[in-house]
């Protein structure tokens, strides 16, 4: 039976008597909590929201706690719902269904290892909770304006930089971003996000700048404050001495509609000086950092690592280093020369000059679920040997994310990339066949050298277009 510990903030709040087919367990306040030698397994926190989120993060401070059931009475603040799992999601028979399928879960978490260091705990914060998300909340008061209190929490003693960690999690492809929630400029030289905006003069970025309407003589062509043409009763040239009559004929108003005390410039708009609070550093707004706002959740790839070890980023990444893959800036560097040639020989030689394929592992990590690990592994054992028997010496490969390999084929027209792609499927069948009712789909994108190369794309660019089929 699961042990349930009911936190109450507040004495006003008193908790359950108890709570159905769980061992309850009341705490007066936290430091009450934390200082059982023996931890809940479930932990509700009862209390107003900002006390509710404090204890939050200091439960996932707490080794004890960093990875377990967090749940509120109650709706928190934001600080709660990036850090706990929600609210009490009904009767006590919800929460031992919850409780149960998290430890379920729990074992089968990198090969049954349990997690080491800061990285493996935040994955295994994921891994744990099927379609949770790394939530940003937004402090004011903190440089950078948003903040992962789940990332902040869990590395407390690490000092680590938060948004850092998940970019760099993010290009490994164990994480994946969610939908844009914000963009902020920061200081290139602190990161942060406290900037001012101040209008300054173009020539001097002096700040003493005022609003001042002036004329523009067609006479002689001076241009000077309006109040400079004022003689008594009638508008005189400063320069010419021109008597001003007729607006359109004699003078206009120019555009000029800003003077700099400091130099005497006039101009029509501003430039932008970008000052930082925090370290004072100036900088044109161009010159700015642009940072998104997202959640962070695991990706596909990321949930078939937890599952087949982090060790070796996964089981498909371990079958395809078998391949001889080429590290992409190679990879990138052969595609280009290829595209080169083909630009300059292909359309006066009428031949093929080289085909580009993307082949990406669908369902991959639903199929370990489906069949288990052992014939799971049979099947991409084929698949690679497969792949083996196809690739020609002269071919070059290279694996994009964790589910997808880049094949680049030379004199290899529309016909043959299509034959390449039945092999596979063949293959793919046979392998299918011989594993029962189990499948394994595979999804293709194919590129032909020079027929379908758009106009100024180079190579990087040809695989994110791509590679936008094969999502």
């Amino acid at each position: 039976m699961a042990r349930l510990g009911w936190v109450s903030l507040s004495p006003a709040l008193a908790p359950p008597g108890s709570v159905e087919g769980l061992e309850l367990n009341t705490f007066p306040s936290l430091e009450a909590l934390l200082e059982q030698p023996q931890g809940c397994d479930v932990v509700v926190l009862d209390g107003p929201p900002e006390a509710m989120g404090t204890a939050a993060r200091r439960l996932r401070a707490d080794h004890r706690y960093q990875l377990g059931l967090i749940y509120t009475s109650r709706a928190g603040d934001p600080w709660c719902a990036a850090l706990c799992d929600g609210e009490l999601p009904g009767d006590g028979a919800a929460i031992a269904t919850a409780w149960q399928q998290w430890q379920e879960r729990q074992p089968l978490f990198n090969r049954g290892q349990a997690p080491e260091g800061v990285d493996q705990s935040l994955l295994c914060w994921l891994w744990q909770r099927p379609g949770a998300a790394i939530q940003p909340v937004r402090d004011p008061g903190h440089a950078q304006i948003y903040r992962y209190p789940l990332v902040e929490a869990i590395t407390a003693d690490e000092r680590l930089n938060s948004d850092g960690w998940l970019r760099q999690k993010e290009q490994e492809n164990l994480l994946e971003g969610g939908d844009l929630i914000d963009r902020i400029r920061q200081c290139p030289a602190c990161s942060s996000s406290r900037l001012n905006y101040v209008d300054v003069c173009p020539e001097c970025h002096g700040l003493d700048i005022v609003r001042q309407p002036s004329l523009h003589c067609f006479v002689c062509g001076h241009v000077a404050p309006q109040q400079n043409f004022l003689k008594g009763d009638a508008l005189v040239c400063p320069n010419c001495l021109s008597q001003l009559r007729h607006i359109g004929s004699d003078y206009d108003r120019p555009l000029e509609n800003y003077r700099c005390r400091g130099c005497g410039a006039f101009f029509v708009d501003a430039d932008v000086d970008v000052r930082c609070l925090d370290c004072c550093d100036v900088n044109q707004p161009n010159d700015l950092r642009v940072r998104e706002i997202r959640s962070f959740r695991l990706s596909e790839a990321g949930a078939l690592a937890c599952r087949q070890g982090l060790g070796d980023n996964g089981a498909i990444g371990s079958y395809f280093r078998r391949l001889k893959l080429m590290d992409r800036g190679d990879f990138l560097k052969a595609l280009d020369w290829q595209m080169a040639i083909a630009r300059r020989y292909g359309k006066s030689s009428g031949s093929a000059i080289a085909a580009l394929l993307g082949v990406r592992i669908e369902n991959i990590e639903q199929l370990f679920v489906d069949v288990g690990e052992a014939r799971a592994t049979a099947m991409l054992e084929g698949l690679l040997e497969r792949l083996q028997q196809i690739i020609r010496d002269t071919d070059r490969c290279m694996r994009g994310r964790e589910d997808t390999l880049w094949l680049l084929l030379p004199h290899t027209s529309a016909r043959g990339l299509d034959r390449v792609r039945e092999r596979l499927q063949e293959g793919l069948e046979r392998i299918q066949s011989s594993a029962g009712a189990a499948e394994l789909s595979l999804k293709f994108v194919g590129c032909v050298l020079p027929e379908q190369i758009q106009d100024d794309e180079n190579a990087a660019l040809m695989l994110a277009r791509l590679a936008g089929d094969l999502r």
